[in-house]
């Protein structure tokens, strides 16, 4: 059992969008994901994601409305809820907690999905 130095995690990360593994616990994994510009619309039909801010401003796409995420808050997106994360003003860094097995980008096929198994420890 150590200390995690979230800031020192997040300045390993210099990709945008793909997910690093930080911890687990419970059968979930705890990532870290630097975000720029817009990601692709998608859905997890059997997880729940938990997305916290550190850096924003995030947004969260709903297909009926979008919620911006400032540092220091939470969005929780529901299972089967679509979805699109989007910065603006340049980069935001967000750490999502979900279990082990969510996809990146869920069933929807994109180019800048990572899969699970790709999705690296820092």
């Amino acid at each position: 059992m150590e200390a995690i130095n979230l800031e020192q995690k997040f300045s390993l990360i210099n990709d945008y969008w793909h997910p690093h593994i930080i911890g687990e616990f419970n059968e979930n994994f705890i990532k870290l994901c630097k975000i720029k510009g817009e990601f692709v619309w998608h859905r997890h039909e059997e997880e729940d994601e938990l997305f916290i801010i550190f850096k924003g401003p995030f947004i969260m796409d709903f297909r009926d409305k979008s919620v911006e995420l400032n540092a220091g808050e939470i969005l929780i997106v529901p299972k089967g809820v679509e979805h699109r994360p989007r910065s603006i003003d340049g980069e935001a860094w967000n750490m999502l907690i979900e279990p082990k097995t969510t996809k990146h980008t869920g069933d929807t096929e994109s180019e800048v999905a990572v899969p699970i198994e790709n999705q690296e420890w820092i």
